[in-house]
């Protein structure tokens, strides 16, 4: 069954096109050549004065594991106050700043998005993510797999076990969890707040385990990069929030030796401490180090004024946290002693300094960041603003205008404190093709999804052009997934299941052995159990595994 799109203008940088009419072809879910002359039409699409890029991708998105259930459970009132009506189409759902499961597919895809994944799936708790994330309707997923606090983990760095064995591990890690890549929060810190430390700099010793975060930044990323996983470490860096982070910041990025290193939500790890409250932007020194090390990319964690929730794994700045919580409760927990997770209700204010400078940090670092290939739009959902804030977000980088008049009414002495009115660049929608979808695309490792070629999966998206960039993007005209219109004028008009993707690295099998002995020792649930079949994620005929390729032992970017 043949469909063609006729005469979008098309914004594909995977393939250097940058809005340029021309013609898609679809076949059986997949973007074809054009065909032969004489070839039957079954549908056609007249998008002539229409915008045509690819799906958009978030590549950081809590959408899935414990602390997402625990924070859908903690805010009663979240749901009471965004309920969604059931429909023919749509099943009823609730929530603002935690959706439901339901409600998180549907309203990815009415803004555009066809996949988003999970960035800190716990692999003791990998099941109840796997599954809430099937229960996520259209987009594709997946999820990275959360260790460096792990007490295994720790246990093979005190004991110097070499690095093949280190890759092992972390290769047995992924296929265990049916992950796609390997996250590290807080390197070491987590572990560390359990004995009773609150702090834990990069160079500095865990009480019990005698590791430093250095060593398990170094160490892990290397493992990714050797195993071929194309996406980089993601890192969530330690003394997150706190003011001088910024120079912790830094030495992460030298720390890694020229590995290739993601670092996420970088606007909460970029604060400096100059001016009367000790609280300042670092903004410019990060970028100025990103933009000269290519091994480093970063996704913003761009904060936006209203009300949340955080939840994060680093229950160390967590619990540092919950006497902020608005409203007033928060919870702080652990699983299996491997990791744990803190949830705080929280809202941002305009005229409240720090909020405000927050803001603005994001915003500097987008707009400081040369390389639009190696800066990623994200709001940390739902920590620094849900994701449904996106098209907001979108419309600040593209139109100055906009964001200085936003800049003009948040606390004067932020203002103050902020370079942002001097910086005069807007993002183009080329820019935005890349930062959401193809470069989105290829820091994942999804080989055929982000781009319009041949052979792609035909996720693609279709806006009305307007110089209102908010407008543009809250409501696209289509959205197809898999080569099936899925959205049309900005709401969902068929139910699909996106697919669950995964990598699945070589390793030595024989690191079982040390493994079974440990969870016979220490766990309370058997090596076997703690495994996620293929059979779970794709039960129910909802979705389907996609093993994205490795590429074995690489050299490292210097």
């Amino acid at each position: 069954m043949l469909i063609k799109l006729t005469g979008g203008t098309v914004y594909d940088p995977a393939h250097g096109i940058n809005g340029q009419v021309k013609d898609i072809y679809v076949r059986d879910g997949r973007i074809v050549d054009r065909p032969l002359d004489g070839a039957t039409v079954f549908q056609e699409y007249n998008l002539s004065g229409k915008v045509v890029m690819a799906g958009a991708i978030d590549m950081h998105t809590h959408i899935g594991g414990g602390k997402v259930n625990i924070a859908r459970t903690l805010l009663p009132e979240d749901h009471r106050g965004d309920p969604v009506a059931h429909t023919e189409t749509c099943r009823a759902g609730c929530g603002h700043a935690v959706p439901s499961t339901l409600t998180t597919g549907y309203r990815y895809a009415e803004m555009g998005y066809t996949a988003g994944f999970e960035p800190a799936l716990l692999p003791v708790n990998a099941r109840q993510a796997h599954l809430e994330m099937g229960d996520t309707p259209i987009i594709d997923k997946g999820g990275y797999a959360m260790i460096g606090s792990d007490d295994f983990f720790l246990r093979m760095l005190a004991a110097k076990k070499d690095q093949n064995a280190i890759n092992d591990y972390v290769a047995w890690i992924l296929h265990s969890s049916q992950a796609m890549g390997i996250k590290v929060v807080n390197a070491g810190g987590i572990s560390a707040f359990k004995f009773n430390q609150r702090f834990l700099d990069l160079d500095e010793q865990n009480v019990f385990y005698g590791v430093t975060p250095r060593e398990v930044l170094k160490t892990l990323s290397r493992a990714v990069h050797e195993l071929g996983v194309p996406h980089p470490l993601h890192v969530h860096g330690n003394n997150l929030g706190v003011p001088g982070n910024v120079e912790t910041s830094l030495n992460t990025m030298a720390g890694v030796e020229g590995y290739p290193l993601h670092l996420t939500h970088i606007q909460f790890h970029s604060y400096g401490t100059e001016g009367d409250r000790k609280f300042s932007s670092g903004a410019a020194r990060i970028a100025e180090a990103i933009n000269q090390r290519k091994n480093i990319s970063a996704d913003v964690g761009q904060i936006l004024f209203g009300q949340t929730v955080t939840a994060s794994g680093d229950n160390m700045v967590q619990h540092r946290n919950a006497g902020h919580g608005s409203p007033n409760k928060w919870v702080c927990m652990d699983i299996e002693c491997d990791a744990g997770c803190g949830v705080v209700p929280f809202k941002y204010k305009d005229q409240n300094f720090v909020n405000a400078l927050q803001w603005a940090i994001g915003l500097e670092i987008f707009l400081l960041v040369d390389d639009p290939w190696r800066i990623f739009l994200t709001t940390d959902h739902p920590n620094g603003a849900p994701f449904t804030s996106y098209p907001h977000l979108i419309k600040l980088l593209m139109d100055k205008t906009f964001r200085n008049e936003m800049l003009s009414r948040i606390s004067p002495d932020a203002q103050a404190m902020s370079t942002l009115a001097s910086i005069d660049r807007e993002y183009s929608l080329y820019e935005i093709a890349i930062m959401t979808r193809a470069g989105a695309a290829t820091l994942v490792g999804l080989h055929d999804r982000g781009h319009l070629g041949a052979g792609a999966a035909a996720d693609i998206t279709v806006y009305t052009d307007d110089t209102d960039r908010e407008k543009m993007f809250a409501k696209p005209d289509y959205v197809f997934k898999d080569g099936q219109l899925v959205v049309k004028d900005g709401n969902v008009v068929k139910v699909t299941w996106g697919a669950t993707h995964t990598v699945k690295p070589d390793f030595d099998r024989g690191i079982e052995k040390e493994i079974k002995k440990y969870f016979d020792t220490y766990h309370t649930m058997n090596m076997e159990n703690f495994k996620v079949s293929n059979d779970e994620i794709a039960d129910g005929g909802r979705g389907k595994l996609i093993v994205q390729e490795c590429k074995g032992r690489r050299e490292k970017t210097a």
